[in-house]
């Protein structure tokens, strides 16, 4: 429990760290630090503690590049987001990826999906159409890349649910970690600026809190249900929140509180009937 909600916290200050450095810098040079610094432990790890298992693809290669390339172009559009439109407002968009799931699973993965599960996708993306604010006030382009960020986290998930029955997390975290470094370092010549004095911290915070975050999440998997561990993911609207309005004096409008409400409910709904799933397949 205390994993769970710790790897949500720490995701929540990573954003934090690369809003403030998205006024200077690219976001895909702040995925560059975030990258290089998250593959810092892992090189500890698998050298100096002599876990070169961690570095064993048993069958699925190519899928692991995938998917790390994938992850790479979803950090920095989920950055892209944040540095677009307030912090709770983008967590509450962001939660809509649990939405894409269903529908994903059931084009790729061709898993069984009933009515329950449709009914609170339909409720969900009512929840944001709310949080979008059809009457006028509303940031179209924000919105567009937080909800493209969003499905870019759902197609992760798919792809671990399926690389989850050949590779171990450790992995695919590495990889991960390894291959975004390079893929982003490609672009630094076009993009990089140097960073003062001041803004060293918070880059070894991007990258720091981010290894940290995923570390814990793989404790909270380790030892609870997924379905317990994803519920944690809703406390990071109380730290969006908070820090939006501790530094940027940001508060969600009515319309962002009562969208996130339906879609958290709406993703209840789903981890519920997922829970139940797994006893029995059918909705």
């Amino acid at each position: 429990m205390l994993a769970g909600m710790g790897a949500y916290f720490m995701f929540s200050v990573m954003v934090l760290f690369a809003k403030l450095l998205s006024t200077r810098h690219s976001v895909i040079e702040i995925a560059f630090y975030r990258n290089l610094i998250g593959t810092l432990p892992f090189l500890f790890f698998i050298f100096a503690l002599g876990r070169r298992d961690v570095l064993v693809l048993r069958s699925r290669p190519a899928t692991v590049a995938v998917r790390a390339a994938i992850g790479s172009v979803s950090l920095v559009v989920t950055f892209a987001a944040y540095s677009l439109m307030p912090l709770a407002d983008t967590t509450a968009l962001l939660f809509t990826s649990s939405l894409f799931i269903p529908i994903l699973a059931v084009i790729v993965l061709k898993e069984s999906v009933g009515p329950y599960r449709w009914s609170a996708v339909a409720i969900g993306f009512a929840g944001v159409i709310i949080m979008a604010r059809p009457t006028g006030d509303i940031y179209v382009w924000g919105v567009t890349v937080a909800l493209c960020a969003a499905l870019l986290h759902a197609i992760l998930q798919i792809i671990l649910r399926y690389l989850g029955r050949y590779e171990s997390p450790e992995t695919i975290s590495f990889y991960f970690f390894a291959i975004g470094t390079v893929l982003t370092a490609l672009a630094l010549p076009f993009v990089a600026v140097t960073p003062t004095i001041a803004e060293i911290p918070l880059l070894l915070g991007v990258g720091l809190s981010g290894a940290a975050a995923q570390w814990l999440l793989s404790i909270a998997y380790r030892n609870a249900p997924a379905a317990v561990v994803t519920v944690f993911n809703y406390t990071s609207i109380v730290w969006a929140t908070l820090f939006g309005w501790m530094i940027w004096n940001e508060w969600p409008l009515p319309a962002v509180i009562v969208g996130a409400a339906v879609v958290i409910a709406s993703n209840g709904l789903i981890v519920w009937r997922e829970s139940r799933g797994r006893n029995s397949r059918q909705d």
